[in-house]
């Protein structure tokens, strides 16, 4: 039977870009379709050349690569939209998991697309979706971060962003950050059930199940974290409590910060914990009178 993407049977004059998902441990995982399209076309651009070209020895396939990063993704794409309108075919691969998500591959993409150059997916693994699969937590709507924001500004209107999200969250994180990550979550989103998946498909593959202060305390007992990192993240739900204490602690904490209006903290306080802003208003007016009680028995 002929493929819908045969490569030998084309007879267009412009060339194909193909979307070519790859690995992100287990060399195994990898459609038939995917290599019969690596083995096929004329050039395979690339993120890492070398990482690229040791997949590709593995599966015995011979193949033209060409660098493709972060940083030469501008230039590239001129010379790769110039190849595929001359009629040459085109496989576009990071070195793990799908082009474009949270890896280079954007741009070409929708370069080759405002051209109108084909663009073809070749769908496999994906490191969000093999992690949410397995985490145990909701997975019929879910919303992927990413890499989060690293200057502080984004990154806390971010995280304040999220702090009512109903759907699961999943990041991805550098093992030397990871720990940042739940610790901002942690203060940011209250507590909540966690997952953090390492090492997916790989010899060391493993998967921490349990709520984000105590992922916080079992990364910190390990020291060190080796591979990339996928947090997945349960979303707001009725479920999701903080004891009166608590919630005291917070509403005192906030409010000794200058500057800062009642309704301000009552607001901030309840969209982080996902209540309302009656109990946090109330609360915060209790606070607020003992306060000046015992400010007036004192004097």
């Amino acid at each position: 039977m002929e493929h819908t993407d045969s490569i030998a049977t084309q007879k267009n004059t412009t060339g194909k870009l193909f979307v070519v998902a790859t690995p992100i441990g287990n060399m195994e995982d990898i459609t038939l379709r995917a290599l019969r399209v690596l083995s096929e076309v004329d050039l395979i651009a690339a993120e890492d050349t070398r990482h690229t070209g040791k997949f590709l020895k593995h599966h015995q396939i011979e193949a033209h690569l060409m660098s493709c990063y972060e940083h030469n993704e501008d230039k590239r794409s001129e010379e790769l939209i110039h190849r595929l309108k001359k009629g040459q075919n085109i496989a576009l691969v990071s070195n793990a998991g799908t082009p474009s998500v949270s890896d280079p591959g954007y741009r070409i993409i929708q370069k080759s697309i405002s051209e109108g150059i084909q663009v073809i997916p070749i769908p496999g693994v994906s490191a969000a979706i093999a992690s949410l699969c397995v985490s145990g937590l909701p997975t019929d709507s879910f919303i992927f971060i990413g890499f989060a924001p690293r200057k502080q500004g984004k990154r806390q209107t971010l995280f304040q962003s999220l702090s009512t999200e109903t759907r699961t969250l999943i990041f991805y994180e550098s093992p030397r950050r990871i720990l940042n990550l739940v610790e901002d979550l942690l203060i940011n989103l209250g507590e909540r059930k966690a997952v953090l998946a390492r090492e997916i498909t790989k010899l060391h593959e493993e998967f921490i199940r349990d709520s984000l202060s105590q992922i916080i305390n079992q990364i910190k007992f390990k020291g060190e974290i080796k591979g990339e990192c996928t947090l997945i993240v349960e979303g707001l739900t009725s479920e999701i409590q903080i004891s009166e204490d608590d919630l005291q602690q917070d509403i005192l904490k906030a409010m000794d910060q200058t500057g800062k209006k009642l309704s301000e903290v009552v607001k901030k306080i309840a969209e982080r914990h996902g209540i309302s802003r009656k109990k946090v208003y109330d609360l915060a007016l209790k606070i607020k009178k003992t306060n000046m009680q015992t400010r007036d028995n004192f004097h």
